[in-house]
């Protein structure tokens, strides 16, 4: 046993003082008469006897309650067989506070943080005010990367809030280990106030100088349950006015408790234009279809919101997309004007269509387009086939029509240099096209079921399609002698339909027939850009802007709406599109939007990441199985108990702390004493 205090110990003599009253002690006596003297020689032996042995039981209490008083204050405790804190050297402390979305849970004290806040200040009491400590949180902020004095530290602790940022154990011990590197003297300690979620630890625990001590914190929450918005899509990426829209919501139930009748509402530009209710089962997803109409063109903001407490930051979810109020489409022709395609888009006011011959074309106006129709001509040149491929690559849809005398090998270079199949010969015999593949976006809505003995267009002749048979496709429509007649194939975010057959009675009666309108109105209509409708908060993707030219005066910025925040973000361009990186300068969810020169450009949604959604923690039994089964020493679990948390750090620190047990001896002597006094009379 050692002491804190040891000069507190020449208090002991003090045990002298109740011997010294004892001894000199004048006690007076009170004459009592008897008759037989005999009698009083008796009481007079058996009184001195039970004095005697009275006056020295209380002594005997008085002097070890004086001694356990002293030795309380000269605060003894049983030291720890390797020292935390070194008394004559200043100590290094590093204490990672979790200040991430999960600790906004419940706990018997406030929520999580709040708990976590004061076991941080706890630990810093434990030692000197000539220590230095470190505060990291998940900002990973500039003013917490250098070390400070305890009353600092203290003042760091009370301005930690909840932050959208996460790192897992690997970057926040890499960080620590740093700044405890860059000290040389003193016992360096690393604290970790988590919940320890288990997406942020892996199954395995990262190895550190074995120097250091390292010190888990749980912390514990009374309620894990959440339920959150997790994802949202639409049925069809096609945005047009005046149409009924079909938007998904994936919700996620991460709790060991059902959800019934739970309401989910939807916003577009701050009006409710939906809402459902739902159930789910404890641990499971729902997948819930909202309905509404596009009444207005332009960037439309979206928000989905539930209420759930107390984890409410993914209750809300942001997404944005384009309504065009027209869509441009070219047909670059070959040989002249067709009259079909004239037909179908230049009397519609909701498309822009153009001719132009295949010599007369500006390459540079081709990404302003939505649908290019390469109608009809003989052969493709490098230029042009290099043009088309990176229209299409950059999400465009490309329609193409053979001619009547097309070059078979020059088509051949054109459309495998897309990554599609190509024409390899004219098949002249008579047939029919026998099937549509009506599940395919592009016929979904056309066909409610497809009838029997229905009247599909008939092919007089037609262009073989070959290919090797790893090209990703999807054949729209095929012949009945198993010739495919329109097929679809994926070219980088963009889209190629190859027809088998061109814009010719002599080859089929498809231009006349009833399908030629949906199937090219399709084709236009969903030749937009697929751009991602949110984006999540800590993922460094760049944002794809397509037809913006830099001019070097372009400045571009992102607000977000409703709010006094801007930025001007990083911007690169590539091509003929223009990327975007905000990088982490984005912290809160909601909706912005792109301005160039302070004109509109894109709208953007960013949510925060829903990994810290998922309420699975590490139980201080698994995380003592991993420091065990790693055989790490420098690991330290402190688990939750009925000993004060203050008490236990202590210990670790400095070793059993025993001033309170020799309090509560001295009292007991006391009481003693008191007992005596009082009931031995």
């Amino acid at each position: 046993m050692e002491f804190v205090n040891p000069g507190f110990l020449y208090g002991l003599f003090g045990v002298a003082i109740p011997v010294i009253i004892h001894l000199f002690n004048f006690r007076r006596f009170k004459k009592i008469y008897f008759t037989n003297v005999k009698i009083l020689s008796q009481l007079k032996q058996q009184t001195q006897k039970q004095s005697k042995l009275r006056h020295l039981l209380v002594l005997l209490m008085r002097m070890l309650a004086i001694a356990a008083l002293v030795i309380a204050f000269a605060q003894p405790y049983i030291p720890v067989s390797k020292s935390l804190i070194n008394k004559s050297a200043r100590n290094i402390v590093s204490v990672y506070l979790d200040n991430s979305f999960s600790m906004q849970a419940e706990s018997t004290k406030g929520t999580l943080l709040d708990k976590a806040k004061a076991r941080a200040l706890e630990i810093v009491d434990v030692y000197k005010n000539s220590d230095r400590f470190q505060l990291l949180t998940n900002g990973f902020e500039g003013r917490h990367q250098r070390f400070v004095s305890k009353d600092e530290f203290g003042k760091l602790v009370e301005d930690v809030t909840i932050s959208p940022s996460t790192h897992n154990l690997f970057e926040v011990l890499a960080r620590q280990t740093d700044m405890l590197g860059s000290e040389s003297s003193g016992v360096k300690s690393i604290y970790l106030i988590s919940d320890f979620q288990k997406n942020m630890m892996s199954d395995k625990l990262p190895e550190t100088d074995s120097s250091v001590n390292v010190f888990f914190i749980p912390i514990e929450s009374i309620n894990k349950n959440n339920l959150y918005i997790d994802s949202c899509w639409f049925e069809a990426p096609v945005y047009q006015v005046n149409q009924q829209v079909n938007i998904h919501v994936k919700i996620c139930n991460s709790s060991d408790v059902d959800y019934e009748k739970i309401p989910v509402k939807l916003k577009i530009g701050g009006v409710q234009k939906a809402l459902a209710s739902f159930d789910v089962k404890a641990g499971q997803e729902a997948e819930i279809e909202l309905v509404y109409t596009n009444q207005k063109t332009g960037i439309q903001f979206g928000e989905l919101e539930i209420n759930d407490y107390p984890i409410s930051f993914d209750d809300k979810f942001y997404f944005s997309y384009y309504v065009s109020p027209v869509t441009n489409v070219l047909s670059i022709n070959g040989d002249g004007e067709n009259v079909y395609l004239n037909s179908l888009f230049g009397h519609d006011s909701t498309f822009i269509f153009r001719n132009v011959d295949q010599g007369n074309l500006d390459y540079s106006s081709l990404p302003t387009y939505q649908l290019i129709i390469l109608n009809e001509a003989d052969r493709i040149s490098t230029g042009l086939g290099q043009e088309l491929k990176r229209f299409a690559n950059n999400g465009g849809s490309l329609v193409i029509f053979p001619s009547v005398s097309i070059d078979i090998d020059n088509y051949r270079e054109f459309i495998t240099g897309l990554g599609a199949e190509y024409y390899s010969g004219l098949d002249t015999a008579r047939t029919k096209v026998s099937f549509i593949a009506i599940e395919n976006p592009l016929y979904s809505d056309v066909f409610d079921e497809l009838p029997k003995n229905i009247d599909l267009p008939v092919v007089f002749k037609s262009y073989v399609v070959a290919g090797k048979s790893r090209i990703i496709k999807e054949t729209l429509m095929e012949m009945q002698n198993g010739h495919h007649f329109l097929n679809s194939y994926p070219v980088g975010s963009g889209r190629v339909y190859l027809f088998a057959v061109p814009l010719k009675s002599e080859f089929s009666n498809f231009p006349k027939h009833a399908i030629f309108v949906p199937t090219l109105y399709k084709m236009a209509i969903s030749g937009y850009k697929e751009d991602r409708i949110f984006y999540m908060i800590g993922e460094d993707n760049a944002i794809i802007i397509n037809n913006v030219k830099s001019t070097g005066d372009n400045i571009l910025k992102i607000n977000l709406i409703n709010a006094d925040f801007e930025l001007i973000p990083d911007q690169r361009i590539i091509g003929s599109q223009l990327e975007i990186y905000p990088h982490d300068r984005i912290k809160m969810a909601g909706n912005y939007i792109l301005t160039d020169n302070d004109l509109p450009v894109k709208g953007l949604s960013f949510n925060y990441n829903r990994t810290e959604s998922e309420m699975v923690f590490y139980s201080t039994d698994e995380m003592s199985e991993m420091v065990a089964d790693a055989g790490i020493t420098n690991f330290y679990i402190v688990k939750p108990g009925v000993v004060p948390f203050e008490q236990t750090v202590a210990e670790m620190s400095r070793g059993i702390r025993l001033w309170m047990w020799f309090i509560i001896l001295a009292l007991i002597f006391l009481g003693v004493e008191v007992l005596l006094l009082r009931l031995w009379k």
